[in-house]
């Protein structure tokens, strides 16, 4: 009579034997299933829209302070970190050597000027004396031309059939002639002293005139180098890197301080394989790490010419048989919203050159 009832139960215990997984684990399956989709849903979409990079950081205009000339610092007006405008005085230099120099030159002018006037009186004795002689030639040619004529006359005379003048006023005549000869000879060799006199005098008055314009150059020279003592900032910013203090001696070219523009814009260098759909004009997001939860809005401005390995100070040689393909990056352009630095106020300021970014650029997809 029990027979039927434990044949029932032997399928019960059975069907209790194949039992599924308690449901807390199937919910946290589905949980993970539905994570793991979304996360890979997102990490598909991000790469078809956005392309990014934390090899990024701001970039700006940085001025070197050298100055032109060597020289003691005696007046010190920078002061680290300040705010500076384009031509306040940062320092002044020992004008001392610089001023010996001005008053020797200028001395030396003076002198030129004395020499000129010199040369000047020269050239004008010279041209009176060779006025003089070039007359006296004049006065020799008409001797010798009235001593020909006498001799003329005096031959034909004598060698006439009446004789009419002796033998002692023909050589009286062809002496005489003879003298005007020699007369104008002399004269012309006067003349001609004379001429050259005049070049050598005008040729000194042209070199101390030429001197004088030398000199004058170098006044010029120096009086710049006078204009030099005083260093003034060439640029609007702030003081940076100071290294100057009042008493120490400078040189020509040697860096003093920075100036710092205040335009800051940023320098990302993504991948190449980055780029295909990148252009300017591209919409892009910004986390500065120095203002964690910060979302700055930027643009894409410009591509550089060329990768960064191509700019570096030892670009890689790829032909010397030991290439190994490497990705590389090329330096992008971004520049700043206004609006999206305004939110940040006056912190604005302190976003300066070297920090560090996370640059996301939306691209069409």
């Amino acid at each position: 009579m029990n027979a039927p009832q434990d044949n029932a139960a032997a399928p019960q215990a059975a069907g209790n034997g194949k039992k599924g997984p308690p449901l807390p684990l199937l919910v946290i399956g589905a949980l993970l299933l539905v994570g793991g989709i979304g996360l890979g849903g997102r990490m598909w979409w991000r790469s078809q829209h956005l392309v990014e990079t934390d090899n990024a950081f701001v970039a700006g205009r940085i001025h070197p302070v050298a100055t032109r000339v060597a020289g003691v610092v005696t007046e010190m007006h920078m002061q680290d970190n300040a705010v500076v405008k384009a031509g306040d005085l940062l320092l002044r230099l020992d004008p001392a050597d610089a001023a010996v120099q001005v008053e020797r030159l200028k001395a030396q002018i003076a002198q030129a000027d004395a020499a000129i006037a010199t040369s000047a009186a020269q050239v004008a004795q010279a041209r009176a004396q060779a006025a003089v002689t070039a007359s006296q030639v004049t006065q020799a040619e008409a001797v010798l031309a009235r001593t020909e004529l006498d001799a003329k006359r005096s031959q034909a005379l004598f060698g006439a059939e009446l004789r009419a003048t002796s033998k002692q006023e023909l050589d009286a005549a062809l002496a005489a002639r003879d003298v005007a000869r020699a007369d104008l000879a002399a004269r012309k060799a006067g003349a001609s002293a004379a001429r050259e006199a005049v070049a050598a005098a005008e040729s000194a008055r042209q070199s101390a005139a030429a001197q004088k314009s030398a000199t004058l150059a170098q006044l010029k020279d120096a009086q710049n180098q006078l204009g030099y003592v005083e260093l003034r900032a060439a640029s609007d910013g702030r003081i940076g890197k100071r290294t100057v203090e009042v008493g120490q001696r400078v040189q020509p070219g040697q860096q003093l301080a920075a100036i710092v523009e205040p335009e800051t814009w940023i320098v990302a260098n993504f991948k190449e394989t980055q780029l295909a759909r990148m252009k300017p004009g591209q919409k892009a997001h910004v986390k500065v790490d120095a203002f964690p939860g910060q979302d700055l809005l930027a643009r894409v401005d410009s591509f550089a010419p060329a990768s960064g390995a191509s700019f570096a100070l030892l670009p890689p040689d790829n032909a010397t048989g030991n290439f190994t393909k490497i990705v590389q990056r090329v330096p992008v352009k971004l520049v700043f919203e206004a609006d999206s630095l305004k939110q940040l106020g006056e912190q604005a300021a302190r976003i300066v050159p070297g920090l560090s970014l996370q640059v996301e650029v939306e691209i069409a997809p």
